[in-house]
């Protein structure tokens, strides 16, 4: 036996079910490629690592100067990484901040959709009449 639906109730669950999840699954995604393309957790890690692995090595002996030289030096990489890692790590979240507010954009004006169709229509009368 074949049960024959109503489209308006077809349409309803389409509308209001299934394209609000497959917006929020969309809009995950984007905030997972966000999160996984600034590398977020991982500069968080290496915060404070040399800039590129760039780090001298003191040598053997003891020379006052060139331990002074290659401490500034260490020093130096890892300030410049912990900077272009702050740097990284903001453009990250503000482009997180960003997507979010534009997924929730598009989210609520998918249930603003209707509404608009109403109102435009109503006006359009309005307008002609």
């Amino acid at each position: 036996m074949v049960i024959k639906e109503n489209i308006i109730w077809i349409w309803v669950f389409w509308y209001f079910f299934e394209v609000p999840k497959n917006i929020i699954s969309g809009w995950r995604n984007f905030l997972w490629f966000g999160f996984n393309y600034f590398s977020i957790p991982l500069l968080l890690k290496t915060l404070f690592s040399p800039w590129k692995r760039y780090s001298w090595s003191y040598g053997r002996g003891f020379d006052i100067a060139r331990y002074f030289n290659v401490f500034v030096s260490n020093l130096i990489s890892r300030f410049l990484g912990a900077a272009m890692r702050i740097v990284l790590i903001s453009v990250g979240i503000i482009f997180e901040i960003f997507i979010f507010f534009l997924g929730l954009i598009i989210f609520l004006g998918w249930f603003l959709l209707p509404f608009l169709l109403i109102l435009g229509t109503l006006a359009g009368f309005a307008i002609l009449s």
